[in-house]
């Protein structure tokens, strides 16, 4: 039984209010989201900021363009310090992210820590390797250059 992981840093030159603001809004996951992936909310009653026990539904396209429901929960919230959002129902077998945010010197620090498992046994271990793992990495440098134009680039 195969479990993966996938941790991503970025400093983003904003103060700590400015990316609780951003990240703690789901309607803001699309504007991050490579638009290949055919990102779309479908939950009814999205609110402004997110909350502990909040489900939110979408669709993706991560393979072949064919759209597949997905719900997460948010199931934790700590304000301008992390959340965690979980699948309910979706591709993933398991899917566990944790967003945190940590003021540093001139901007904040952003973590992504996503733990996965694919379903399908073996099957789902030889899809990661051929495009899963590759596609998530994919998903993250999209974000972190987005990230970039939306708030400039970090300069060391």
């Amino acid at each position: 039984m195969a479990f993966y992981s996938i941790t991503t840093k970025q400093k983003v030159p904003i103060t700590l209010e400015e990316a609780w603001e951003f990240f703690s809004s789901p309607k803001n996951l699309a504007t991050i989201t490579p638009d290949h992936l055919g990102f779309k909310i479908t939950s009814t009653d999205v609110r402004e900021k997110m909350y502990p026990g909040q489900i939110i539904t979408y669709t993706v396209k991560p393979v072949l363009g064919i759209p597949l429901p997905w719900m997460t929960e948010i199931t934790h919230v700590a304000d301008k310090e992390y959340f965690v959002d979980e699948q309910r129902f979706g591709p993933y077998a398991l899917w566990h992210h944790k967003h945190f945010f940590r003021k540093i010197e001139g901007g904040v620090e952003c973590i992504d820590k996503v733990d996965y498992k694919l379903p399908l046994g073996f099957l789902g271990s030889i899809a990661h390797s051929l495009f899963v793992k590759k596609q998530l990495k994919g998903i993250f440098n999209y974000r972190h250059k987005k990230l970039e134009e939306l708030f400039g680039v970090w300069k060391d």
